[in-house]
């Protein structure tokens, strides 16, 4: 049965070609609704036939998780048939092979149409984007997303137990037997649809959200290797907040152990340890433990930095109402 695109999912792509989009009815899995949602991304004037008729899924541009065949080719994306090897390429492990995740119908779509998905995105979103940039987004989305999709589609694992992760909430949306009691089989068609259609615009939503946050992330990464360093280089500063910084300094300035930047709100600079690794409590290089839990007239007491505003009782980060502010405190947490 044709439906249109989803009308909370606007056009990403730039592709005026009228292209027919095929995958199953009936219940859907999030590799399915990525899938179509990829394509839909991409060729904007498309139609989408939801059916289990060949004659239909053949003459269609492009299937998905249906048709029992594999030809990026030829637009077809099923990985049900029998023979079916399709992974992503094997990757090393403390000096061995490790095999590539193996593919469902999401990873076969995104492994040939995610950089022209991003691309589109970057465009409908007035992004320059060069080949590189797309190349590490494309990568980064199969790496945190995408092929986790694929291992629960194939019973590879169970990533996400309970309800817990998209593939299990997406899998929410369809519609069960207490909400179709009483249809006859059109009425049924439809609210399954509407539900293919919502999972659809959901899914995409977290992964323009997913592809910003990355380009985001790379863009940073010039503005902070060309941040100034202060206090002899241990201490780099921020014109801007809400940055991600730590992957630069980890990797690109092991002399920093503390990082100033003006706060969301406007009315502060803060100043943050550096931890030890991504993701880890321990920082380089702790504030005075004398700071801990002290705000305004009690930290301005304790430092003699008339301005100070507060300093986190675990210390690991403070702040001034001004930049000098901050600087005094960075210079005194390094002498301490």
């Amino acid at each position: 049965m044709p439906i249109d695109a989803h009308p909370n999912a606007p056009p990403v792509g730039t592709s005026t070609t009228a292209t027919t989009i095929a995958t199953h009815s009936g219940s859907f899995h999030a590799d399915d609704v990525f899938g179509v949602g990829i394509l839909m991304g991409v060729f904007p004037s498309h139609t989408l036939v939801r059916t289990r008729k060949q004659e239909l899924i053949d003459a269609a541009d492009f299937a998905v998780d249906v048709g029992g065949s594999w030809d990026a080719a030829t637009g077809r994306f099923d990985h049900h048939q029998r023979g079916f090897d399709g992974a992503r390429p094997a990757h090393a492990v403390d000096g061995a092979d490790v095999p590539g995740v193996g593919y469902a119908s999401a990873g076969l779509v995104w492994s040939t149409h995610g950089s022209a998905y991003v691309r589109a995105w970057a465009s409908a979103q007035g992004h320059a984007i060069d080949d590189a940039a797309v190349t590490l987004i494309v990568r980064s989305i199969d790496h945190a997303l995408v092929q986790y999709l694929d291992i629960v589609d194939t019973g590879q694992g169970d990533v996400s137990p309970g309800i817990f992760g998209l593939s299990s909430l997406i899998a929410q949306l369809n519609t069960h037997w207490l909400e179709e009691r009483g249809m006859d089989n059109t009425a049924k068609a439809q609210l399954q649809e509407s539900r293919f259609r919502e999972a659809i615009a959901i899914t995409r939503k977290f992964l323009d959200h997913a592809i910003s946050k990355k380009l985001a992330q790379l863009r940073a990464m010039d503005t902070v290797r060309s941040a100034p360093r202060l206090l002899d280089a241990r201490v780099l500063h921020l014109a801007e907040g809400g940055m991600p910084w730590t992957h630069v300094v980890l990797h690109e300035m092991p002399e920093v152990v503390f990082v100033i930047y003006p706060d969301s709100d406007g009315d502060q600079y803060q100043i943050k340890t550096v931890p030890v690794e991504a993701g880890s409590f321990t920082a380089k290089r702790d504030l005075p433990r004398s700071w801990a839990g002290l705000r305004d007239q009690e930290l301005a007491a304790v430092t003699g930095v008339a301005d100070s505003v507060f300093c986190h009782l675990n210390v690991f980060i403070a702040g001034a109402r001004s930049l000098e502010g901050a600087v005094q405190l960075a210079a005194l947490a390094l002498a301490n």
